[in-house]
């Protein structure tokens, strides 16, 4: 079994009001106020349902997952709330940051070390990430556009750098 089984992660079927949310939060100011509000709106819900659900959830239709990093700098653990691209039972999260000109914190993170832990739910997993091939990584960006309408928007918008791609493996214990 892979990664995405053992979370039980997996996309439902989005209402007409979820998509429409997609859609707002997609566009430029849209991903704009996102990206300065949601993670800790994500955070104060989650915590308010102890960790049944979020807002991203409830508003947009999409499963959040809790990525904890390791900081680089600090070497505190950094929780980071992501939407993850199934890929052959798997997942892989793509570091586009809203479509922001920077890369995410959590994906310096995960290169100054790539261990982390997921959770989605209840069930908390031991990942490492790896940067994904090129093959791999042309799946992953088809892949994300299907599952979440803003992908395609933001990678239009981040041209000035190359937007990570990065696959959680479950880690080879010695």
């Amino acid at each position: 079994m892979g990664i995405a089984t053992d979370l039980s992660y997996s996309f439902t079927p989005s209402n007409a009001l979820q998509r429409a949310v997609r859609v707002v939060a997609s566009s430029r100011p849209g991903a704009w106020m996102l990206a300065r509000t949601l993670p800790t709106l994500d955070r104060a819900v989650a915590r308010l349902t102890h960790g049944r659900t979020t807002m991203v959830e409830q508003l947009a239709g999409l499963p959040v997952l809790v990525v904890t990093t390791t900081g680089r700098r600090s070497g505190r653990p950094r929780p980071a709330q992501l939407i993850g691209i199934p890929v052959h039972d798997d997942l892989a999260l793509i570091g586009t940051n809203f479509g922001q000109h920077r890369t995410p914190t959590w994906v310096l993170n995960l290169e100054a070390d790539p261990r982390a832990t997921v959770a989605h739910r209840d069930v908390t997993l031991d990942v490492v990430a790896r940067p994904a091939g090129e093959e791999e990584r042309e799946e992953i960006l088809a892949l994300a556009g299907r599952v979440y309408v803003g992908y395609p928007k933001y990678f239009d918008r981040v041209s000035d750098r190359r937007v990570r791609v990065l696959v959680l493996e479950r880690p080879v214990h010695d």
